[in-house]
C-alpha cells in the first residue's frame, strides 16, 4: 500500500522518499533544515549546562522556522537527555506540517563526554601513542552505546586533523602527526560508532573534522592562517579525511580558519572541486560554530552577513551551525528571493540533509530507545578505557632503571598540580566545553594520588600539589618529607582547554613547575617525572638532571590507574609516540620531514646549534621505551628490484631479550630516495603489536605494494610513481630496493 505521503513510506527507497518530501517543502521549510541551532535557544537558563527543553520556545522554531538541527548540552543524568530530546522530538514529529524529526548533535569527544556517568577514553593523542586501532574501535562502539540510545544520533567526531604544530591547542584532539596512523585510526572509529548497534533500531553519523589543514596555522593559534601548497594538502592532509570517506563517514566539518588566503567555509576549490569532485564526498557538510557570520567579522572576505551567507552556499555548505540565531535563515531567504542563490541550489543541500535523516532510520524512529542506561559507565566499559590508558603510557627515559618502583616502598611523595586532580587527567571536551569543575567528576574516579594509594597498599602516600617557593614554610615541609620519602613522584602538566581558549605564546612548560621539578632533582631522591597534558610541553631545562619521564598524555577517567601501573610495573609500559618532541620552543618539525628542514647550513660555520640527532626533537615520533628490551635482526627482502606488476616482501625477527613479558609496536617506514618533488625523509607504511615473553622470538612481514606505497601524489593529487631506490627501515634494520617501470 503506498501512502499518500510517500516519504513516510519505508518500502520505497531512499531516493524515491527524498524526492517525495522535497517536492512538498516550502522554501521556508528547505532553509529551516539548513540550519542548526544551539541548545541555549531552546532552554530555560540560556546555558549550555541547562538540559531542560523550554518546549515554548522549541516549538516556536520548529513550527515557525522549521529548524532542522539542535546541538551540545553538557554532562547531565541519562534521564533528563531522554526527557529532552524525547520532547524535543515529539514536537518536531508530531506538531510540524510535514513531521521532520530533528537531528541532534553533539560533540563526544572521548566516549559519550557530556553524559553524567559515562565511560571516557583517553583523548585521540593517547589512543594514537596505542599505535592500536582496537582502541579507536572501541572508543567509537562505546561512545555510541552509551549515548546512541539517548538520541544522540550525530557526533561531532573523530578529528581528523595532522598534530604537527604543537602549539594548537586542539594538538590532543588528533591522533598525532603521521597521515598513515591518523587514517587507519579514523577509519576504525568510523566504522565501529556508524555500525549496527543492538541497543537502538536507527543508526548513528560519524563527522570528520575539521576539514582542511586546520591544524597547522601559521601562528598555532587557534583558527588562524594556514598557507599549504595542493601538493602538500593531497599528500599529507588528505589521506585521513579520504579513508575515513571510504569508510562510509556520512558528514563533514570545516576548518575554522583559512589555507592559502580563502577561508575554507567561502572556498569553492576546497568544499566543492576537492571534496565532492576528487574526493567524492556526498554527505552533509556542516560549518563550524558560527563560521557563516565570521566571514565578515572576522575573516573579513564578505560586507555583511548575506553576502557571508552567499559565499558559504556557493562554496558548498549544507547546514549552518549559526547556532545562536535565526541570520542564516534570514539572508538565505533574501538571497533565494533576489535570484543570488537559486532553489535548486538549495535542493542539493536539503536533498543530503533529508537523505541522512532517512539513511539514519529518524522517520521510522524518530525517538530514542533509551534501552539499557544501566550499561553507561559499566565496569566492561571502564576497563576498556583502562586497557586503552595503559598502552597509552610512553616511557621517555629511565635512567638507571629508576622504574618500575617496587610496591614494597616504605614511602612515596607526590608533587604538582596534577596529584590531586582529576580534571587535568581528562582535558578539554570533557563533562563541558572546557571541562568541568573538580566537584563535578565521578567520585569513583581517582587522582593519580589515589590511585597510587591502592596501587601501594603497604606504603604511605603523601602529596602536595605545591612545594613553594625557595624560602617557604611550603617548601620546607616538601624538603623534610623528600628526605624521608623513598621516591618523589612529580605529576606535573596542563590544565584542561581547547579551541582559542588554549592558545599559549610559550611553549615551554609552565616556570612554576620547573622550578618545582629543579627542587625534586636536588634532593638526590629516585624522582619520577609524569607529564599529563594536551601538547608536549618543552622541558629543555630540566630534562638532563630528571632520572625518569613518563608521557602520559589525556588519558582519560581510568588514566590515574594506568599511571600507578605502570610506575610499580604491573603495566609495562609500550606505548609510542605519534609525534616528535620538540627540544625548542621556536623550532619543531615532524619526523617525516624533507631532508632540507634539517639545514645547518655549512656546519664548519659557528652557530648556536648542534648538529646532531637532537636539534629538534627530544625524542622522535614512534620513541617510547620498555621495561624490557628488544632486538631486531635479520631483515630481508624478497627481491631487490620490483616493477609496477609485482610486489615486494619484507620480514624483520624480533625478540624479547629482557626478562619479562613486553609488548612491542613494531613501526616499518620507507624512504623514496629522490623525487621529482622532494620526499619526506621516512614515511610510516604499516604498524602492528606483537606480544613477546622472555627470549621468544618472531617474525614479521611488510608487504610492498609500488601504486599503494611507493608512489606519492603532484600538485594535481594525481599519482606520480618514479623509478628509483627506496629504504625499508624497522628498528635500526635497513634495506635497499630499486623500483623500475619495466624490469629486463
Amino acid at each position: 500500500m503506498v501512502h499518500a505521503q510517500q516519504y513516510l513510506d519505508s518500502s520505497l527507497t531512499v531516493e524515491e522518499r527524498v524526492d517525495d518530501l522535497l517536492s512538498r517543502m516550502t522554501l521556508e521549510e528547505k532553509v529551516g533544515q539548513m540550519t542548526q541551532l544551539n541548545i541555549t535557544q531552546i532552554n530555560h537558563e540560556k546555558v549550555q549546562s541547562d538540559v531542560n527543553l523550554d518546549a515554548e520556545k522549541a516549538r516556536d522554531l520548529l513550527k515557525n522556522h522549521y529548524i532542522g538541527s539542535f546541538l551540545n548540552g553538557e554532562a547531565v543524568p541519562p534521564e533528563q537527555w531522554l526527557d529532552y530530546i524525547n520532547e524535543l522530538q515529539k514536537i518536531a514529529v508530531e506538531e510540524t506540517r510535514l513531521g521532520i524529526p530533528i537531528i541532534y548533535g553533539i560533540d563526544h569527544m572521548h566516549g559519550a563526554s557530556y553524559l553524567e556517568g559515562s565511560t571516557i577514553f583517553p583523548h585521540n593523542i593517547n589512543l594514537g601513542a596505542t599505535f592500536n586501532t582496537e582502541h579507536a574501535r572501541q572508543t567509537g562502539r562505546i561512545t555510541a552505546l552509551e549515548s546512541g540510545p539517548l538520541g544522540h544520533v550525530w557526533n561531532f567526531a573523530p578529528v581528523l586533523d595532522l598534530g604537527e604544530n604543537p602549539y594548537w591547542p586542539r594538538f590532543y584532539e588528533t591522533f598525532g602527526e603521521d597521515p598513515y596512523l591518523i587514517s587507519e585510526m579514523g577509519r576504525s572509529y568510523v566504522e565501529s560508532y556508524q555500525g549496527d548497534h543492538d541497543l537502538f533500531p536507527y543508526k548513528l553519523a560519524a563527522t570528520g573534522k575539521h576539514f582542511l589543514g586546520y591544524s597547522v596555522p601559521r601562528s598555532g593559534w587557534d583558527r588562524t592562517p594556514v598557507d599549504l601548497s595542493m601538493q602538500t594538502i593531497h599528500e599529507f592532509h588528505r589521506p585521513s579525511f579520504q579513508t575515513a570517506i571510504d569508510a562510509g563517514m556520512k558528514t563533514m566539518m570545516l576548518n575554522s580558519g583559512e589555507v592559502n588566503g580563502i577561508p575554507v567555509h567561502a572556498s569553492k576549490e576546497l568544499l566543492t572541486d576537492l571534496l565532492r569532485d576528487e574526493m567524492g564526498f556526498e554527505g552533509v557538510i556542516v560549518t563550524d560554530w558560527a563560521d557563516i557570520g565570521k566571514l565578515y567579522n572576522f575573516h573579513k572576505t564578505a560586507r555583511d552577513y548575506d553576502e557571508a551567507t552567499l559565499q558559504a552556499i556557493e562554496a558548498g555548505i549544507d547546514m549552518s551551525m549559526t547556532p545562536n540565531s535565526l541570520s542564516f535563515n534570514e539572508s538565505l531567504l533574501k538571497l533565494v528571493n533576489n535570484g543570488s542563490v537559486t532553489e535548486e541550489r538549495l535542493n542539493e543541500s536539503v536533498r543530503r540533509i533529508l537523505k541522512l535523516k532517512f539513511e539514519l532510520g529518524l522517520f521510522e524512529h524518530p525517538y530514542p530507545s533509551g534501552e539499557s542506561l544501566d550499561e553507561i559507565g559499566s565496569d566492561s566499559h571502564k576497563a576498556l578505557a583502562l586497557k586503552a590508558a595503559e598502552e597509552s603510557m610512553v616511557l621517555l627515559k629511565n635512567d638507571d632503571d629508576i622504574l618500575p618502583i617496587s610496591q614494597n616502598v616504605k614511602k612515596l611523595l607526590v608533587v604538582g598540580p596534577s596529584a590531586e586532580s582529576k580534571r587535568n587527567l581528562a582535558g578539554g571536551w570533557t563533562l563541558a566545553w572546557q571541562g568541568a569543575a573538580e566537584e563535578r567528576y565521578p567520585e569513583s574516579m581517582k587522582t593519580i594520588t589515589d590511585a597510587l594509594r591502592e596501587e601501594f597498599p603497604n606504603s604511605e602516600i603523601i602529596s602536595m600539589e605545591s612545594i613553594g617557593n625557595k624560602y617557604s614554610k611550603t617548601r620546607k615541609e616538601f624538603n623534610e618529607l623528600a628526605e624521608s620519602s623513598d621516591a618523589v613522584i612529580i605529576a606535573a602538566g596542563e590544565e584542561p582547554y581547547t579551541e582559542f581558549v588554549g592558545n599559549i605564546t610559550n611553549l615551554k612548560l609552565d616556570e612554576d613547575q620547573l622550578d618545582m621539578i629543579k627542587a625534586v632533582n636536588e634532593t638526590g631522591k629516585p624522582s619520577v617525572l609524569v607529564l599529563v597534558a594536551g601538547r608536549p610541553r618543552v622541558i629543555n631545562e630540566i630534562v638532563y638532571d630528571t632520572e625518569s619521564i613518563i608521557w602520559a598524555g589525556l588519558p582519560g577517567f581510568e588514566g590515574a590507574e594506568a599511571i600507578a601501573k605502570v610506575i610499580s610495573g604491573q603495566v609495562n609500559p609500550s606505548g609510542k609516540l605519534p609525534f616528535s618532541y620538540p627540544q625548542f620552543v621556536g623550532h619543531f618539525i615532524p619526523y617525516n620531514h624533507k631532508p632540507s628542514a634539517a639545514y645547518y647550513f655549512d656546519e664548519t660555520i659557528a652557530n648556536d646549534i648542534v648538529v646532531d640527532s637532537e636539534a629538534s626533537t627530544f625524542w622522535e615520533f614512534g620513541y617510547g621505551l620498555s621495561y624490557t628490551d628488544y632486538f631486531y635482526e635479520n631483515l630481508e627482502l624478497s627481491d631487490t628490484a620490483i616493477d609496477v606488476n609485482q610486489q615486494l616482501t619484507a620480514k624483520i625477527s624480533v625478540t624479547n631479550e629482557g626478562d619479562r613479558v613486553g609488548t612491542e609496536t613494531i613501526l616499518w617506514y620507507l624512504t623514496d630516495e629522490v623525487g621529482r618533488i622532494s620526499r619526506p625523509v621516512k614515511e610510516l607504511v604499516h604498524f602492528e603489536r606483537v606480544t613477546l615473553e622472555p627470549g621468544e622470538t618472531k617474525e614479521l612481514t611488510l608487504t610492498i605494494d609500488p601504486e599503494n606505497q611507493l608512489s606519492y601524489p603532484g600538485f594535481d593529487g594525481e599519482p606520480i610513481l618514479e623509478e628509483g631506490y627506496f629504504t625499508v627501515q624497522v628498528g635500526k634494520e635497513k634495506a635497499r630496493f630499486q623500483f623500475q617501470s619495466q624490469r629486463n
